[in-house]
């Protein structure tokens, strides 16, 4: 037999009712307990269309499989089962109807079976609604939307190298040059230069004869270091608009054909 407190849980964590062949029947529905001992006896699983009715089941042999509960007999057995409605509370006579069909005794020793409490019933309003459509009993549709969380992460975008290389250019510049060139003087014969121009014959032919010099450019050329050129990164903050589609629901009153947000 499962535990009061596993049950109580198994109804608010949407599980289902699992067949002998471990077939799924349908979503638990709502657990009955005995008026006079409090203890959980049946489980209503929900069959048909979009879970519209409900069989009842004994939890007499039934175990617990996570959130499902699995019991003894096969979904054709279930939703074959006497249709007594769930409505909060189950009468002798329709207990026992409901053992003879699963061929179990007892039934007549019970003074009825209520539909157990649980915490989201005990509101002060209580449960105005049920869910038709999906796998719990909820009284409240939940709405949910999706919001946009934009984070960022770092990727590698590019490479950047330096890379040394050799170019040839031409260089001008002026560099100042001497040369020798050849002057002529003359000078008149004095009382003191007269014995340097008596001293050889008195006519003959002479060659005298200086030699020029003059400078020119000499080249030569010497590597020095001119500066240092490393890589280095910074890093700088740019605003980027992302737009993406997120969904949202809406929920809408259907109030006999009048449909209102």
């Amino acid at each position: 037999m499962i535990s009061t407190e596993n049950l109580s849980s198994l109804t608010t964590a949407g599980g289902n009712v699992v067949g002998s062949d471990g077939t799924k029947i349908g979503s638990i529905g709502q657990i009955y307990a005995d008026d006079r001992t409090s203890e959980p006896t049946w489980v209503t699983v929900k069959t048909g269309l979009f879970g519209t009715s409900e069989s009842f089941v004994p939890l007499e042999a039934a175990t617990q499989d996570g959130n499902d509960i699995v019991v003894p007999y096969t979904k054709d057995k279930i939703k074959d089962a006497p249709r007594v409605a769930p409505d909060g509370h189950l009468e002798p006579a329709e207990e026992e109807q409901l053992y003879t069909y699963y061929g179990l005794s007892g039934g007549g020793a019970y003074a009825g079976t209520g539909r157990e409490t649980t915490d989201r019933d005990t509101s002060a309003r209580g449960t105005v609604g049920h869910d038709t459509s999906g796998p719990t009993t909820d009284d409240a549709m939940t709405r949910s939307e999706e919001q946009l969380r934009v984070g960022t992460e770092k990727q590698a975008t590019g490479r950047a190298r330096l890379r040394k290389f050799v170019v040839t250019e031409n260089v001008t510049t002026t560099v100042p040059v001497q040369r020798e060139k050849v002057r002529i003087e003359r000078e008149p014969i004095t009382e003191e230069n007269r014995g340097k121009a008596t001293a050889g014959p008195d006519i003959s032919e002479e060659e005298h004869e200086i030699i020029l010099h003059e400078e020119r450019p000499v080249v030569q050329k010497e590597t020095v270091p001119v500066e240092r050129v490393r890589l280095d990164k910074e890093t700088v903050t740019e605003q980027e608009t992302v737009t993406e589609e997120v969904r949202k629901e809406n929920i809408e009153l259907d109030d006999d054909g009048r449909n209102r947000r």
